[in-house]
C-alpha cells in the first residue's frame, strides 16, 4: 500500500476527532463519483489498522438514463474490493436536491439499520463544505446554517452519520484518484446550472478563487469550523437558559407552555433567539424562522396582555404578567 499525505489527515482525524471506533461495522455511501471512490479507498487501506466491517450502498435516484449503469459499476468495484453492496432505487420522481438529500438519507439509514452498521460514511469534502456555507449564506440563516456539514452527527441513538473528508478539498482528492487510478464515474447532473449548488460550484467558487482568494474553499471551511463550536457552545448555552426560563404544565387537562419573561430578560439576544428557536421547534407545526423567533421575543418585553399572531400550526403567543403563555390549539 502506498501511504499519501490523504492517508495522513484521515488517520489524523479519526483519531483527534474520534470519528470512529475500532472493529466497527461502516456503511459507506459510494456514488461512484472521485470524492466517495477517494474515501471507500483510504478506508479499505485503513481497515487492516481499525479493523472495521466495511459496506458500501449505492443510491440510484433515476434521474439519468445511465443511473442503472452508474449502479452495476460501483457494485463491481465492491465485488473486487469484496465487501457487501447494498443498492436503493427510488420508487418514486424526486424532482428537487432538497428531496433527493432527504430521500437518500432516508434510504441509508434504512438499510445501516437492516443490516446493523453502526456508522454511515459519506465523502463530503472541505469544497463541499465551503459551497454549503455559501448556499446558506445567500439563502439567508444564522451560525447554524453557515456551520452546516459537521463531522459526526447522530441519526439516532444506535446510528451515527460521520464525514471525514471535511479536511480535503475537491482539487485533493481529484489528485489522489488520478495517483491511484481509481475509475470514476462521471455525473453529468453535476454539470447542470439548474442546481443552485451546481453553479455555485462551477460559476461563484472560481471567481472568489481567481479575484479574491486562491484558497477561498479552504478558507470558508475553516470559518464552516469555527462556526461548529461556537454553535455547540450557545446551543448548551440555550437549552440551560431554557430549563431555566421554561415551564410545563398541565390545567384543566390541557398541556401549557410558559417562559419567565425576567430570567430571559437577563440573557444575551443570541441566547434569547436560541431558547427561542428550541421552544418554537416543540410547538410549531414547521421549522421557525428568523420572523417566527422575533415575533416571540419581541413579548419579552411587551406591555402586559400583548399577544402574537398565530404561529405554523395555531399555536398564539399572550403576555401575562411575567410569563408569556403559549396557547397550543
Amino acid at each position: 500500500m502506498v501511504w499519501t499525505d490523504l492517508h495522513s489527515k484521515i488517520q489524523r482525524a479519526i483519531k483527534v476527532r474520534g470519528l470512529f471506533e475500532r472493529n466497527q461495522r461502516l456503511l459507506v455511501g459510494v456514488s461512484g463519483g472521485q470524492d466517495s471512490l477517494c474515501l471507500i479507498r483510504l478506508l479499505l487501506d485503513l481497515q487492516p489498522k481499525w479493523g472495521w466491517c466495511l459496506g458500501v450502498v449505492h443510491c440510484d435516484h433515476r434521474w439519468r438514463v445511465d443511473s442503472q449503469a452508474n449502479a452495476v459499476h460501483v457494485q463491481n468495484l465492491a465485488k473486487t474490493w469484496e465487501i457487501p453492496f447494498y443498492l436503493e432505487i427510488a420508487t418514486q420522481s424526486i424532482n428537487s436536491e432538497a428531496r433527493a438529500r432527504e430521500w437518500r438519507y432516508q434510504a441509508l439509514g434504512k438499510i445501516a439499520q437492516i443490516h446493523n452498521y453502526q456508522y454511515i460514511v459519506t465523502g463530503h469534502t472541505a469544497s463541499d463544505r465551503a459551497e454549503t456555507l455559501l448556499y446558506n449564506l445567500i439563502r439567508g440563516t444564522g451560525a447554524d446554517g453557515l456551520q452546516a456539514l459537521t463531522w459526526r452527527r447522530c441519526l439516532d441513538a444506535d446510528l451515527i452519520l460521520v464525514r471525514p473528508l471535511l479536511e480535503i478539498t475537491r482539487s485533493q482528492v481529484g489528485l489522489f484518484c488520478q495517483q491511484f487510478n481509481l475509475p470514476i464515474w462521471e455525473d453529468v447532473t453535476n454539470q447542470d446550472l439548474q442546481y443552485a449548488r451546481n453553479r455555485i460550484r462551477q460559476e461563484l467558487v472560481p471567481y472568489l478563487q481567481t479575484k479574491f482568494n486562491p484558497q477561498v474553499e479552504s478558507n470558508l471551511a475553516q470559518t464552516a469550523e469555527l462556526l461548529q463550536a461556537e454553535v455547540d457552545f450557545l446551543e448548551q448555552a440555550a437549552q440551560k437558559l431554557c430549563q431555566e426560563a421554561m415551564e410545563l404544565g398541565v390545567v384543566n387537562g390541557e398541556k401549557y407552555w410558559r417562559l419567565n419573561r425576567r430570567i430571559l430578560s437577563q440573557s444575551h439576544i443570541a441566547l434569547q433567539r436560541r431558547t427561542m428557536r428550541q421552544v418554537l421547534i416543540q410547538v410549531m407545526s414547521a421549522a421557525p424562522n428568523f420572523e417566527h423567533i422575533d415575533k416571540l421575543i419581541t413579548l419579552i418585553n411587551a406591555p402586559n396582555r400583548t399577544q402574537s399572531d398565530p404561529f405554523p400550526g395555531g399555536a398564539i403567543a399572550r403576555v401575562e404578567n411575567d410569563w408569556i403563555h403559549l396557547h397550543i390549539n
